[in-house]
């Protein structure tokens, strides 16, 4: 378990805003040297404006970049850089996101390319390059403990309609960290992981058409994504649980070795049936069983 922090180095991508910086400030307090990635230069200078004298009063550093986590050699290059000048990280936060919502066959195979590019290969980018660096400095000190947490969602437990490429993405990276916790079991006792699986929580996820690519400038959205789109920023900015406690609850998860993070565990009643309802050989649940007149809506909506 790791319960000191301080001269510890964590890699966040997606540290300009929402868990990204929330979980940046938290290490920052605790004294650790701080590898700050995001694809938005302004945002991403604000941070480092924040967090460096924090970070400087521990002695501490703050290594920033401007990379695009769905592109694997800018991800190796980072990695090169941040064993170079910090050694291997002791935390990994593979936190970089997109949203796309719509009807699953209305979405490009140029939009599949951008949300899955983000939001699963980012995340398998960083558990290739950072995941045998930390291996190598675990075999090479007993003591050496470190910890990836990944950032899927509720929408990777559970399949709302109408946001299906986001659903797909973000079961992937369940997947992928429930597969990872294994394998580095096998390995080690030193690595652990989790991963973070928020419902809604306001963060800058709902406005994720600021970081669309310029190939999907031009493409107009359908009926189905405009109504998507608006749904999901009103939930978004509904939520009434904070970005800075989602990041407690992250680094409370690393501390302790928990696996699952749930933002609102409220919400896996919904998981429950879902799983009930595999396990069962029933038919997938009505999502809005228990809010029929949303579902009446949205299927208005999208009939008209």
């Amino acid at each position: 378990m790791m319960q000191n922090f301080q001269g510890k180095t964590a890699v966040l991508t997606g540290a300009g805003s929402g868990f990204g910086l929330e979980c940046a400030r938290i290490g920052a307090a605790r004294g650790m040297h701080l590898v700050l990635l995001d694809v938005q230069q302004d945002a991403l200078d604000r941070a480092v404006a924040e967090l460096q004298l924090i970070v400087a009063a521990y002695g501490g550093t703050i290594l920033a970049r401007v990379v695009d986590v769905a592109n694997a050699a800018a991800m190796q290059a980072l990695a090169q850089d941040v064993q170079l000048q910090l050694g291997a990280p002791h935390l990994v936060f593979n936190n970089a996101g997109v949203s796309a919502g719509g009807l699953v066959w209305e979405n490009t195979p140029a939009e599949w390319s951008w949300v899955m590019g983000v939001n699963v290969m980012g995340v398998v980018h960083g558990v290739h390059y950072f995941t045998p660096m930390m291996l190598a400095a675990a075999k090479a000190d007993p003591q050496w403990q470190g910890h990836i947490v990944n950032t899927a969602s509720m929408a990777g437990l559970l399949t709302p309609p109408n946001m299906g490429i986001y659903n797909v993405s973000k079961h992937s990276v369940v997947a992928l960290t429930e597969t990872l916790y294994q394998d580095l079991k096998l390995v080690t006792d030193q690595i652990s992981a989790s991963v973070l699986c928020p419902y809604f929580v306001p963060t800058g996820i709902a406005n994720s058409e600021r970081n669309r690519p310029h190939t999907l400038a031009g493409q107009k959205p359908t009926q189905s994504q405009l109504v998507g789109d608006a749904m999901g920023k009103k939930a978004v900015q509904s939520g009434k649980v904070t970005a800075a406690e989602v990041a407690q609850k992250v680094f409370d998860a690393v501390e302790h070795r928990h696996f699952y993070i749930y933002s609102h565990p409220q919400a896996l009643g919904a998981v429950q049936v879902r799983l009930e309802d595999v396990v069962q050989g029933r038919n997938p649940t009505d999502p809005f069983a228990h809010k029929p007149e949303l579902g009446e809506q949205l299927r208005q909506q999208l009939r008209s």
